[in-house]
């Protein structure tokens, strides 16, 4: 039995996205929200490790590519914060719990709860679904987006920064476990942005240069005209393509908009850019999807 219909198929390969409104329960995005409530109680930073998380070009390759923690965190849960929230020694300004911009890239090979999401018999039909003979699963984050402080997400692709060949072969699950609204930065999307390839991509520079990445190409002004707002409930299931463009807006209302996203690669056929930051490691391949 297929997860989705052949017209939910085709809306997907027409926008680029596609939303599953009520894909986990209440209960499911409770338990989620309850252990990373617990990963965070024994969040332990060393101060040379306090990266805050920006999307912002420049601001990305400062911030991250020139901080190991970063760059060695695909195969470990590790922590990255809002801009601002340190102080010049790496104190925290606001409380570390209200500061936390996003927790990645491992959540889905080292937590429990995280792995049978992950790997729940939804997740892989709705991926069977979709014609994935040999999907692995590359990368995970929780993000917060606090309220009043949750960064925005300026506009990009996630074949950017997770790049294939061919292009195409990239999957985003994003899991609301909260509403997201509006007010509250949800996700915005240009339907149909899928199918013009990658504007940029970043790439890990050769070991022990700094800055550790750098972009090739450039992200092009897009009018804000061609963004469409998707809203959803908690419990939803975003779809996103690798290369659709997608961006969320600050947040600015009293709620925070928690989500858990991961990212799923067609194996069969397919080349792991070598120059891409994230990289599977002898301690971690990228795990299969079907169980």
């Amino acid at each position: 039995m297929a997860y989705l219909s052949p017209a939910q198929v085709r809306k997907f390969q027409e926008d680029g996205f596609l939303v599953l409104e009520g894909f986990l329960s209440v209960a499911e995005c409770a338990a989620m929200k309850e252990r990373i409530g617990e990963i965070m109680a024994k969040m332990d930073v060393p101060l040379h490790c306090r990266t805050e998380f920006s999307t912002q070009e420049e601001e990305q390759l400062r911030a991250q590519g020139s901080t190991d923690y970063f760059l060695s965190s695909g195969d470990k849960i590790r922590f990255f914060f809002e801009k601002g929230v340190f102080d010049k020694a790496g104190n925290f300004l606001v409380p570390p719990e209200k500061s936390i911009n996003k927790i990645g890239h491992a959540l889905h090979a080292h937590d429990s709860v995280f792995r049978c999401v992950t790997h729940s018999p939804k997740v892989q039909a709705v991926a069977r679904s979709l014609g994935l003979q040999k999907p692995v699963v590359v990368q995970s984050m929780y993000i917060f987006k606090h309220p009043r402080c949750g960064g925005e997400v300026s506009p990009h692709q996630d074949a950017s920064f997770l790049y294939t060949e061919p292009l195409g072969r990239v999957l985003g699950m994003w899991i609301a476990l909260e509403d997201a609204t509006l007010e509250n930065g949800c996700l915005w999307f240009i339907p149909g942005s899928h199918t013009n390839g990658v504007s940029r991509r970043m790439v890990r520079n050769p070991a022990c240069s700094a800055p550790g990445t750098s972009f090739l190409g450039s992200e092009p002004v897009r009018e804000n005209s061609l963004f469409v707002p998707t809203p959803v409930r908690r419990g939803a299931l975003v779809l996103i393509h690798g290369e659709v463009v997608h961006m969320s807006e600050q947040n600015l209302s009293d709620c925070s908009r928690q989500s858990y996203t991961f990212h799923l690669m067609e194996a069969v056929g397919t080349v792991w850019s070598p120059e891409n930051w994230l990289q599977p490691t002898a301690e971690l391949p990228f795990p299969p999807l079907y169980t």
